[in-house]
């Protein structure tokens, strides 16, 4: 269950960050920059706070590659969807929901892959700290 609730964190970040509504931060600070410069600037360093967690676990954790090898999952599963004539890539909505889940994905894995990994092996996983 936490793992879900790490991905679903991502995810909601993700979207709150930018997705192709009206209802997100880079469309509210576009339109209200203007009026609300203060509260503007102070939620998007919240937000690149909350984000830096996200890549700092995640880099420490799967690395360059294994952020590539998820990508790779996540896009031959595209490929697939689309060869099985289940998925169109023509709707540009579409395509950053997508970009959105595939980026949260990472996240998510990133967040969780000490869980993970001493579930399917039984190792724990500590942290070096040198003297």
């Amino acid at each position: 269950m936490g793992i879900l609730l790490r991905w679903l964190g991502a995810f909601l970040l993700l979207a709150a960050i930018f997705n192709p509504t009206r209802w997100n931060y880079v469309s509210w600070a576009r339109t209200n920059w203007a009026d609300q410069t203060s509260l503007i600037v102070f939620a998007g360093l919240i937000l690149t706070v909350i984000v830096m967690v996200y890549l700092v676990s995640t880099m420490r954790s799967i690395g360059i590659l294994g952020s590539i090898v998820i990508v790779a999952i996540f896009a031959a599963g595209l490929w697939v969807l689309y060869d099985w004539g289940l998925l169109g890539l023509g709707n540009s909505a579409l395509n950053i929901w997508l970009c959105i889940l595939g980026l949260s994905l990472i996240l998510g894995v990133g967040m969780s892959w000490s869980i993970l990994r001493q579930r399917l092996s039984g190792q724990q996983t500590t942290d070096e700290v040198s003297d």
